[in-house]
């Protein structure tokens, strides 16, 4: 498998299937075992960020200016 000048590599698809990774929601970790071995494991679900654009509506005012709400979805 191929390292880039960044360190990057691509989990082939049926390894992504078969651990249920999604690309850009699944967080994974390296783990190693007590012979030095490096092991992908998927990580344990965290506590979901929620997007800051699902939320905006609650901060919302039905007086605010197209500028003022804009400004909410930029913080």
């Amino acid at each position: 498998m191929h390292v880039t000048r960044k360190g990057q590599v691509t989990i082939p698809q049926n390894v992504r299937e078969n651990m249920g990774i999604i690309p850009a929601e699944t967080e994974v970790d390296f783990v190693q075992d007590e012979q030095g071995r490096w092991f992908l494991s998927k990580a344990k679900p965290t506590e979901e960020k929620i997007s800051r654009f699902r939320t905006a509506h609650t901060k919302a005012k039905l007086t605010m200016t197209t500028e003022e709400i804009m400004a909410l979805t930029r913080e």
